[in-house]
């Protein structure tokens, strides 16, 4: 636990001196857009959190090295590996002028990286025609590169409210140490255990108060590194099906593709054009939409930090069973149409305003206060 608890330290700490002195670099680092179609916060904020946790992680994975060089070692690559991923999102997060391909192509040469530095890559989906395909290095390396970016820009798409990506993650890093601890797999397990407690460190920051975001630097990192620990943990250990981290993932992933299929083949539009329709997003307007009253920062931060825990709780309808289920592949790939017929069907409800009452958060008249 140590590990854990160095990487938190060490995030919460920059964290806090990335928000204690904000006004020496808020003409770079803030996002002072409020009116944008994905824009739900209140006042500029600072959209560089993803510094601290990767921060946390060199320093947490450092002082490992003199015990346990190895584990170190795989970890100081796995991150050094993910820097062009980070710095794309980084870059983006200062400048604001780079474009969604220049980010995914950079995300695809961090994932390309590990594959030919390391040796990471998708060998395996428990599909014995498909299997036979991976044994190829030449399309077992385009899947990889495709999957570990794809997931980059997954959880980059659900990082859209106060706590959302961050506690999602957190939750998918402990599941990955959990079945890292179970098949004796200590660079994942210590990996994981690093992230959990760099994000925490930047989580305890971002929710409630909405004091700084993870920005595209964050959220790309992050999911580089779930993406190449799942893939190492499958690759490396027979025992864990393949579909445990589809299932694991199956938040980010089925809002990613939903959000493909609603703008390119429901609004006739790219899928590359923001728009306000995501899940979040409608929860956000139609089921928070009475949790405050006049439109003031504090009550607006509020709002939009009461969306965050229905999309942790929709998160856990995957996690939980992924985390359970870990060897047995019917079982992953039954809770996965769950998942999938969970979301719909809640998507769906809250177009057509049909959302059970309880789900509604309602605010209280002053009488009741």
């Amino acid at each position: 636990m140590l590990s854990f608890a160095l990487g938190f330290i060490v995030s919460f700490l920059i964290t806090l001196l990335i928000v204690r002195y904000a006004h020496l670099h808020e003409k770079f680092s803030t996002d002072s857009d409020l009116a944008g179609v994905q824009k739900f916060h209140a006042r500029p904020v600072p959209r560089i959190g993803g510094t601290g946790i990767l921060i946390g992680l060199v320093a947490s994975a450092a002082q490992l090295y003199v015990s346990y060089p190895a584990v170190s070692g795989g970890i100081l690559g796995l991150a050094a590996c993910g820097l062009p991923a980070f710095a794309s999102g980084l870059v983006e997060d200062l400048t604001k002028r780079v474009s969604p391909f220049a980010r995914l192509v950079c995300t695809m040469a961090a994932a390309a990286l590990a594959y030919f530095a390391l040796g990471i890559a998708v060998t395996r989906i428990s599909v014995p025609p498909l299997d036979f395909l991976l044994t190829y290095a030449l399309i077992s390396g385009a899947v990889t590169v495709l999957a570990v970016a794809a997931l980059a820009n997954a959880i980059n798409i659900i990082d859209g409210f106060n706590g959302l990506a961050s506690m999602v993650a957190f939750m998918m890093f402990a599941s990955l140490a959990y079945v890292a601890f179970q098949v004796h797999d200590p660079v994942v397990l210590s990996a994981s255990l690093i992230m959990m407690g760099a994000v925490m460190g930047f989580f305890i920051w971002n929710f409630p108060a909405g004091l700084i975001f993870l920005g595209d630097g964050g959220a790309y990192f992050i999911g580089f590194m779930l993406g190449e620990l799942a893939i190492m943990l499958v690759m490396r250990n027979r025992d864990v099906s393949a579909w445990y981290p589809v299932l694991l993932f199956m938040y980010p992933i089925f809002e990613t593709c939903f959000s493909i299929y609603r703008k390119k083949f429901v609004r006739g539009m790219s899928p590359g054009i923001p728009d306000g329709v995501h899940l979040h997003m409608l929860v956000y307007k139609r089921l928070m939409r009475w949790a405050v009253g006049a439109r003031t920062a504090r009550e607006l931060t509020r709002r939009n930090s009461l969306t965050s825990p229905y999309l942790w709780l929709l998160c856990l309808i995957a996690v939980i069973p992924a985390t359970l289920f870990w060897r047995h592949t019917v079982h992953l790939f039954a809770f996965v149409v769950v998942f999938a017929a969970t979301y719909v069907w809640l998507y769906v409800s809250i177009v057509r305003f049909k959302v059970p009452r309880w789900l509604v958060v309602r605010r209280r008249n002053h009488a009741e206060r």
